[in-house]
């Protein structure tokens, strides 16, 4: 994986692990639809750069799909992406 917004360091693991793990989460998740729009999300760089160019959507560690657009700065980080994020350091 590459580097994730908000300065996250890089990790290993690959997609199948990000898999699982997104899985697990969806499945437990107590999220409501529409509270995605209230937090910044992890999302490898790369995608956000593309996403920039291309204007194609990203896919976060929690699952969420969009187009970001907003300053990820102003927002508190997603609870769901920081548990994949923190369960794929392990």
């Amino acid at each position: 994986m590459g580097i994730f917004s908000r300065n996250a360091p890089e990790t290993g693991g690959g997609l199948d692990v990000l898999d699982r793990e997104l899985e697990e989460l969806l499945e437990d998740s107590q999220i409501e639809d529409g509270d995605h729009e209230r937090f910044s999300h992890y999302v490898p760089k790369d995608k956000i750069v593309e996403s920039a160019v291309t204007g194609k959507s990203v896919r976060a560690l929690c699952g969420k799909k969009w187009t970001p657009s907003r300053d990820p700065e102003r927002f508190p980080v997603c609870p769901d992406c920081k548990k994949v994020y923190e369960r794929m350091k392990k």
